[in-house]
């Protein structure tokens, strides 16, 4: 019969030049969009067989095949699925994003019936076998029709079509590749390893099974058979091996929790995550209404080295209809929760036309809100009912979950809740925020904590005699955000969150604490002159010198005022390359001790003696490295202590 040449209409000549050009970063999903394009035709074939008996089409071996054939450097996917009429291929080929898919899924719900399993979006998927290929032969036959159509173009601005005899049911696509890649592996498609790779990646999830007829190893090992004693060998049989299944078809999140094992799901995580041992906790997640997707994600048993590096690939895998679209989707976890791999499967989302990007729309942002509560939620049950996995969580993973105490303000009191902290209460165990409440002894209104570097320099600091010496339960917070978040977290249940190295402290009874004012303001007079002589002689360094309520051994200590940022959140924010204004802080003297009551004596004896002014010096340096924090001038402390040691040997 004769072929008919057509013109691509301006759009879609615009449409094949972005394809091959710009549209897809990746060669390779050419395959992706093609495969999707014959599931999509199998699901079509199986719901219209439902629908209309007189069809006649067999059902029983729906399938993909995928033929390379490196001698002529063609490549063929063909389905047995619904296929197209004449009429359809006119139309609808050369016609951008006028999808037969949309089309089809449109007149079904118009009839009531169900296409969740169809893939086509847009209908120019087909147009990405042109990155690859010079020339692309279409031969499809719609079920229960008995004439055939060939379409063909080179993508240059026409195609032709034509009606044919004896086409089998379905759809088959017939590339010739492009000679530039023959000698790049990466792009050599005739290449069975990489069409295996490929289609693993991007369809192992299909529901239809994807077979991989390879013809070259069935010549080869015919050539290998019929060759003896150096004679020559017969040709080649052109029958191909046994078709090899290439994908899975196991979408575990898509099947009931009963139908599935436990190492099922571990086999899963390790192909997702690269890691060899089992997840901690594997979450389920099925969303339904008018936006459906599945999520199943595994909280690992170990946290990955590079956590807390720049550029950690975070995000879990997005598959849209069980058709892979990107590894590490961000937009789908926040970044305190990106220590979570697993799987997330949408029947319906806002794509770019390659797939490949997402766009920001209410869709999105509700998944990943619906996530985090679930994540969190899962955590809270770990923490009720494994309270050995929760502590192994907890270990791994603490430090990270508590960055979204400064960013997720929706979930902060969900975080909160599944938080725990070290504490002077047991050395052994984190507390969390609700025991230390309930423990709270009567008259305590506030929750205490310290940040440091380690548990040890913590419990050593001068700021914490005080509160042991009256029993007073402290937080013990070690990570680097620890300083960040207890800023932002003013209070837990009507209970503020406060410093100990912040300040003013008064602890006991109301009864002992105006008795101890009394004792401050006599004290305070006594020591007037001193406190007024070094808050002027060290006026560069502190913004005030005064007594200590909180000092029970030391001489001295440095503390921030009450809504002052620490040393260690000004450091943060200068390495981050903020610049921050220095904030002075406040000395604190402890006037029971020998060292401070006897430089006041020294002082009304001899205020202008330069040794006098040397042991202020010494006393503010060695409060700085009792709290482990850094000299303003090393050299000159050294120098001083030097100095008074060679007086006193």
């Amino acid at each position: 019969m004769s072929a008919e040449t057509f013109e691509f209409q301006v759009e879609a000549r615009q449409l094949l030049q972005m394809m091959i050009h710009s549209v897809y970063s990746n060669k390779d999903v050419f395959l992706r969009e093609l495969v999707s394009n014959a599931s999509d035709a199998l699901d079509k074939l199986r719901l219209e067989s439902l629908r209309d008996d007189a069809l006649g089409a067999d059902v029983s071996d729906l399938h993909v095949e995928i033929e390379p054939d490196a001698t002529a450097r063609t490549l063929t996917i063909r389905d047995n699925g619904i296929g197209m009429s004449h009429e359809e291929v006119v139309r609808l080929i050369g016609t951008i994003a006028n999808s037969g898919t949309a089309k089809f899924v449109h007149e079904l719900k118009e009839g009531g019936g169900s296409a969740e399993n169809l893939i086509g979006q847009f209908g120019i998927g087909f147009y990405a076998a042109f990155m690859v290929a010079d020339e692309v032969t279409l031969l499809t036959r719609r079920a229960g029709e008995a004439e055939g159509t060939r379409w063909s173009s080179s993508g240059e601005g026409t195609y032709t079509v034509e009606r044919v005899d004896g086409a089998p049911q379905g759809t088959s696509v017939l590339l010739h590749l492009k000679p530039e890649d023959a000698e790049d592996q990466l792009h050599d498609y005739t290449s069975p390893w990489r069409i295996r790779e490929i289609v693993k990646r991007y369809s192992d999830f299909i529901t239809w099974p994807v077979r991989l007829v390879d013809r070259s190893a069935a010549a080869a090992e015919d050539a290998q058979d019929s060759g003896e004693d150096g004679a020559e060998a017969e040709p080649a049989r052109s029958e191909p091996a046994e078709p090899e299944t290439l994908n899975s078809m196991k979408a575990l999140w898509a099947r009931p929790r009963d139908e599935v094992s436990d190492d099922e799901y571990h086999e899963l995580y390790k192909h997702i995550s690269h890691d060899w041992t089992d997840p901690l906790e594997t979450v389920r997640l099925q969303a339904e209404g008018t936006f459906e997707y599945q999520a199943l994600l595994f909280i690992p048993a170990h946290a990955p080295r590079d956590m807390f590096m720049q550029g950690y690939q975070r995000g879990v895998q997005l598959y849209v209809k069980r058709v892979f679209i990107m590894d590490d989707c961000e937009a789908l976890v926040p970044s305190y929760l990106r220590f979570v791999k697993g799987v997330v499967d949408a029947q319906d989302l806002s794509l770019n036309v390659s797939r490949e990007i997402l766009q920001q729309d209410r869709q999105i942002q509700l998944m990943r809100r619906r996530l985090a509560k679930k994540i969190i939620s899962t955590v809270k049950e770990m923490m009720a009912n494994s309270p050995d996995r929760y502590a192994t969580f907890w270990r791994e993973f603490g430090a990270v979950l508590k960055e979204g105490l400064l960013g997720d303000a929706d979930n902060r009191d969900a975080i909160l809740a599944v938080s725990s902290f070290a504490s002077t209460h047991d050395p052994e165990k984190p507390v969390t925020l609700r025991e230390y409440v309930e423990r709270m002894p009567e008259g305590q209104s506030h929750v205490y904590y310290l940040t440091g570097d380690s548990r040890s320099a913590i419990e050593n600091s001068p700021h914490m005699e005080a509160f042991r010496a009256k029993g007073v339960e402290v937080l013990l917070l070690t990570d680097p955000v620890d300083e960040v978040w207890v800023e932002a977290v003013p209070e837990f249940e009507g209970h503020a969150l406060r410093s100990v190295a912040k300040g003013e402290v008064d602890l006991g009874s109301e009864e002992e604490r105006q008795e101890a004012e009394s004792e401050r303001g006599r004290r305070q007079e006594e020591y007037a002159s001193l406190l007024a002589w070094m808050t002027e002689r060290l006026g560069e360094q502190v913004k005030e010198v005064r007594l200590s309520s909180r000092l029970t051994v030391s001489p001295a200590c440095v503390v921030s005022d009450t809504h002052d940022i620490t040393p260690a959140l000004e450091s943060m924010y200068r390495a981050m390359g903020q610049e921050v204004p220095h904030v002075k802080r406040i000395l604190e003297l402890n006037p029971d001790h020998g060292l401070v009551s006897g430089l006041r004596s020294a002082h009304g004896e001899r205020a202008d003696d330069p040794a006098v002014t040397e042991t202020a010096e010494l006393l503010l340096g060695m409060a700085l490295l009792a709290e482990g924090g850094s000299l303003t001038d090393p050299a000159r402390f050294v120098s001083l202590v030097a100095g008074r040691l060679e007086s006193a040997l």
